[in-house]
């Protein structure tokens, strides 16, 4: 009766554990998970990365929230506030669109928004050799050599770095890496170049009256050198001035003193030689 009792009980606890873990489980299961309490503001974003000069439409922008404790200063809430305005700087996917990156309304889209106040962007015809080899891009810097005389006399001609650090604006032909052969410069025809009206004027001169190169420089490099301009008589340097040939004198050719050497005497010892019964005396030197 015992044995029954104790079985009995094991079961009813068997039981009562199950259930209880069953019910559990489904409580816990079915407990809804708490949201988290972020304000969030709506923000609009681009769609797709976006280059300088281009004009944003419906499709170039969208809403998303964003969390208002991170907020950027400034951002735009409404797409009807940019659609139609150019872009001065790059934008990547999913970042917010901010008024210092967008011209204003008026402003239009393209390469006139892209230059700043007081300053003008002047083209000029390139090669390759004269455009690096095609590595001069858009936001590169360069310096400008210009070859030219200020006489019909060639010798004249000099060579004078006339502009230093210009920026190289997106504007001309293919001027950006082609993606089909693995990132390799492509040459240009033009190049666009940001300058203030003086060096418009230079940059001109130097361009009509004779031949520019541009120099590829670092961007980091904030430098200005200053050259005083080089000749063609100064590159290859001072030539060596033959001196003048005099009358050639004929020389008369004097026979060598005949020096009489004495021959010294060398001292002679006499030495007696006893062979026998015979004697004789030698002479050794």
């Amino acid at each position: 009766m015992t044995r029954m009792r104790v079985i009995l009980v094991l079961l009813v606890a068997i039981a009562a554990g199950g259930g209880l873990a069953y019910g559990t489980y489904n409580y816990v299961r079915n407990v809804p998970a708490a949201a988290a309490s972020v304000p969030t503001r709506p923000v609009v974003v681009a769609t797709t990365d976006l280059s300088v000069g281009s004009a944003l439409r419906l499709e170039d922008v969208r809403v998303i929230e964003w969390p208002a404790s991170s907020l950027p200063a400034g951002v735009f809430d409404k797409t009807d506030e940019v659609i139609g305005r150019g872009l001065v700087m790059p934008v990547i996917q999913n970042e917010p669109l901010l008024p210092m990156k967008l011209a204003s309304k008026d402003a239009g889209s393209g390469l006139p928004i892209m230059i700043p106040e007081g300053e003008r962007a002047m083209s000029v015809r390139v090669n390759e050799v004269i455009g690096v080899a095609g590595y001069v891009l858009p936001g590169t810097r360069v310096d400008i050599v210009a070859v030219a005389s200020a006489t019909d006399n060639k010798a004249d001609t000099t060579s004078k770095v006339v502009l230093t650090n210009v920026q190289v604006l997106p504007a001309g032909t293919k001027m950006e890496e082609d993606g089909e052969k693995g990132g390799k410069p492509m040459p240009v025809s033009v190049v666009t170049l940001l300058v203030d009206p003086d060096q418009a004027e230079r940059l001109t001169l130097a361009s009509t009256e004779g031949k520019i190169q541009l120099a590829l420089r670092n961007p980091l490099d904030q430098g200005t050198p200053t050259t005083v301009g080089v000749r063609a008589a100064g590159l290859l340097g001072d030539a060596p001035v033959a001196k003048p040939i005099g009358p050639v004198r004929a020389r008369v050719a004097r026979p060598a003193a005949v020096l009489a050497a004495a021959t010294p005497v060398e001292p002679s010892v006499t030495v007696e030689m006893i062979r026998g019964d015979k004697r004789s005396e030698e002479v050794v030197r």
